[in-house]
This record gives structure tokens, sequence and C-alpha cells, in this order.
């Protein structure tokens, strides 16, 4: 495949809107969660480009409305066509899962969900458990996400009125996204630190699939699970529409 093509990536992460209470973030009892803000970065471009609501004195809004969402999945769709791929860490189960539901523009955020490359899905797919962006970046000893925040915290800062921390914090996400992703295909392998702090590995002698390619895959060897995670834990949304 043509490396130069390969590496056209936009890659895409939302902040929700809601605090969700416990700490193992099971959100979706809590829907609709709305999205704070966005962030993509394509491949050509220095910086990420953000996303938020503005209220009428130009300050970010609660949460993005209808319109700016819609307005998210227009410039995703449009970025596909024009031959970029679409890059996320967990962007199947949860940042377009999200997107259909706030922009009611589900069918156009399932067709760029099948099409885009969710590193962690591929992962799932290959090795039947899901890993961490922090974890991979670790594994690559490239940057992570930004210290002293998590994403489950970024609704409460928000709300809050620290909205250049959040933005600071989504902007890092896809930068981290994209670093991943290529340096992955430059080193023809993924690395990541595991639970036990040992290090692990994914070889990608074809790159990154996308997740209509990643659903293909053979399902591997889960019976050494005590709970596995079943891929329609993913996908699920995607059927229902």
């Amino acid at each position: 495949q043509d490396s130069e093509m390969a590496n056209r990536y936009l890659a895409f992460d939302i902040e929700t809107a809601k605090d969700v209470p416990g700490d193992d973030f099971k959100w979706r009892p809590h829907r609709p969660l709305g999205i704070s803000c966005a962030a993509t970065l394509d491949s050509t471009s220095a910086e990420p480009r953000l996303w938020y609501g503005k209220t009428a004195d130009g300050l970010p809004a609660k949460r993005m409305s209808l319109a700016d969402a819609r307005e998210l999945v227009q410039y995703l769709s449009d970025m596909a066509a024009d031959g970029f791929r679409i890059l996320t860490w967990n962007g199947l189960a949860f940042d377009f899962d999200i997107l259909a539901e706030e922009s009611g523009a589900a069918a156009t955020c399932k067709e760029c969900a099948l099409g885009h490359v969710d590193m962690m899905f591929h992962v799932f797919c290959s090795k039947g458990y899901p890993i961490g962006l922090d974890k991979a970046a670790q594994g690559m000893e490239l940057p992570g996400k930004l210290a002293g925040m998590s994403g489950a915290q970024a609704p409460k800062l928000w709300a809050g009125g620290r909205f250049d921390e959040v933005l600071a914090y989504v902007a890092q996400d896809v930068r981290a996204t994209m670093r991943i992703a290529q340096t992955c295909e430059q080193r023809r392998k993924l690395e990541w630190i595991t639970r036990k702090g040992t290090k692990s590995s994914m070889p990608l002698p074809n790159g990154w699939l996308t997740v209509q390619q990643a659903l293909k895959l053979p399902e591997p060897d889960t019976s050494w699970m005590s709970t596995p995670i079943p891929r329609r834990d993913f996908t699920a949304w995607l059927s229902a529409l």
C-alpha cells in the first residue's frame, strides 16, 4: 500500500458534558451525555482544530448544540471523502456513538465509524481485550495524555468554566492519537505497557485496520478470561440504527 496515502489521517476525539457518577465511567445509563468540546487534527496540520459551542457573548457554551454537532459530523465526512482516514482511540464504541446521538446524523456517523481506524478496536479484535491510550503511549515511548486530568473529570471542569484546561486536554488526546498511529506504522508494531508493568507488543505488518477490516479478524481465544468482552459491546449501536 502507498505509505503516503496511508498516513493521511484525521485524528478525532470528543469530551462529554454530563458528569457520570462513579469511578468506572459506566456512561450508557446516563445518556444523553452531550458534548462539551471536540478536537480534530489532520496529518498535514501542525495544530488541532477545536470544536465547541458558543454563547451569545462568545464564551464556550455548556455543550455543543445539534447544529454544532452536525457541523462536526459534516467535517469528518467531508475529510473522509477527501481521502483522510479518520483515526480514534475507542471512537467506535464511544465518540461516534455519542456523536450520532448528539447530531441526529446517525447514518453518516455509522458510515464514518465503519470506515475509520479505531486503534483500540483493532487491538481488541486481535487480542480480545482493550488497552488504554496512555499505556500505548508509554509502550511506544511517546507523549500520552495530559497529566493531572482524565476524561471523566472533564465535564466537571468544563461546567466550572475551566474551558482552557479541557481544550488543552482534548487537543493533547488527538496529538497523542496521531503520533501513536504514525509511529506504529513506521515501526510496523504497537507496543504497550501491561497491567503488570511489562511491555507487550502486536505486529502491524499491513498497518492499521479500519473497523470494517478489524471485524473480519477471527475471534481470539478468550477462554482464559473470567468475563471476556463481546464485540457487540462496541458495535451494538450500529445495528440499532
